[in-house]
């Protein structure tokens, strides 16, 4: 077995045993009172100028990969997992995403409901709204542990 099938493999095994059962009600968002971070901020996704659909698959891929929207511009994500485990989309910078990949790994029952996470579980379907304040390159990522690491995460392109 190659390297790359037994990484899916393991991924696959470790998400299924660690999967939330069912994608969490979240809560709701003061959106007058987001915060700002290096990525943007959380914002009403009935505001938003673009819906982008997410795609979430157990190949450990999210389609698309790659996006390229407007400073200023906020988005609408609707992800569906068309999978048979849980999955996440997480915004963030690359260093953050590893970090709470590796604090998934430690914790992976650990329970968190951030503007800027979406957990889906398989048949459903989530969205977020999103504003990018930023110009530079992003990611998401799905951070239930193993998914990550087997390659299942997109890139953002914020243009000015």
């Amino acid at each position: 077995m190659s390297p790359r099938a037994l990484a899916f493999a393991a991924a696959l095994v470790i998400g299924v045993a660690h999967a939330h059962t069912d994608s969490p009600p979240r809560t709701p968002v003061d959106y007058s009172k987001a915060e700002e971070t290096p990525f943007g901020k959380a914002a009403d996704p009935k505001k938003a100028v673009r819906t982008i659909r997410i795609d979430m698959a157990d190949t450990m891929r999210f389609t698309p990969a790659a996006i390229t929207v407007k400073r200023g511009d906020t988005v609408r994500f609707m992800a569906t997992n068309h999978g048979k485990v849980m999955h996440e989309m997480v915004l963030g910078t690359m260093q953050e995403l590893r970090e709470h990949a590796e604090m998934m790994k430690k914790h992976p029952g650990m329970e968190h409901d951030e503007p800027h996470m979406l957990h889906v579980a398989p048949g459903k379907s989530g969205e977020m709204g999103w504003r990018f304040t930023q110009a530079g390159e992003f990611l998401y990522g799905c951070l239930v542990p193993g998914h990550f690491e087997a390659g299942m995460v997109g890139r953002i392109t914020v243009k000015e």
